[in-house]
């Protein structure tokens, strides 16, 4: 697909994001329009169900390609960083469930990327930040916006403000991530977390992870008004109609969902 970037598909429904820049995955601007090409690919492809995001056994990235923005002006920065933003925000809202399989680092960009996807699977011995601050600039592909979302506005201000390397034992007591494995098993790990999204009921979860990105952007109010849209129109599927009556005839748990 790319000479970065390759979206791979799986029998079981689960779209593998794999990023391959030599030697740590810089994000550069053909790295960030490769990732839009695969994020709208999974998108578009049917048999997607769910997707990792993975960047090899060494490495998830480890940040922006700082040769290629250093010499930028303000304008051209404004334009540069708004296609990593957008990038990002398209890989957020992906209508399935999106994990990070996290190797080694994930610094700067790179733990923005991460941070974009809905879960984060990552090795006992990986290390995440955003290290913008000790260039003398700020994370600009959502750093600001989804960390405090994330683990609270304080601790990302600790994070942020400080520029430090978050070990993967408090990346996981402090919410940033959300399991952690040895480092062999990250991506199998990530992998069939996926799986087991992929085999659920594809209609249900797009409409939770859209009421939950949308409710929490406003107030409660409208956003129960969200949920009991999104609620209602899932009676219109095949799914609720296979999940409810599974439950009466079988109990929970034994739907065989379609995805329609």
């Amino acid at each position: 697909m790319g000479e970065f970037v390759n979206l791979e598909v799986s029998d079981a429904g689960v779209g593998t994001i794999r990023l391959d820049r030599p030697k740590v995955n810089a994000l550069n601007a053909q790295v960030a329009r490769e990732i839009a090409g695969a994020v709208d690919a999974a998108r578009r492809d049917e048999r997607v169900k769910a997707v990792v995001v993975y960047g090899g056994e060494r490495v998830f990235a480890a940040g922006a390609d700082i040769k290629e923005m250093a010499d930028l002006d303000a304008v051209s920065m404004y334009r540069y960083i708004g296609e990593f933003q957008d990038v990002f925000t398209r890989l957020e809202r992906l209508p399935v469930v999106t994990i990070a399989a996290v190797n080694g680092y994930a610094l700067g960009g790179g733990c923005e990327l991460s941070l974009a996807c809905d879960f984060r699977v990552c090795a006992e011995d990986a290390k995440l930040g955003q290290p913008e601050i000790q260039l003398g600039v700020i994370p600009g592909a959502g750093g600001t916006q989804r960390m405090p979302r994330l683990i609270g506005v304080g601790r990302a201000k600790d994070i942020i403000f400080s520029g430090r390397m978050v070990d993967a034992e408090e990346a996981l007591r402090i919410g940033l991530v959300d399991r952690v494995v040895p480092a062999a098993d990250v991506l199998d790990a990530a992998t069939k977390l996926a799986g087991r999204y992929a085999r659920g009921p594809s209609v249900a979860l797009a409409a939770a992870k859209q009421a939950i990105q949308g409710g929490i952007e406003t107030d409660i109010a409208s956003g129960l008004l969200i949920e009991r849209q999104a609620f209602a129109a899932l009676f219109a599927s095949e799914d609720q109609k296979i999940g409810m009556k599974s439950f009466v005839e079988q109990g929970p748990g034994k739907a065989d969902f379609t995805g329609r």
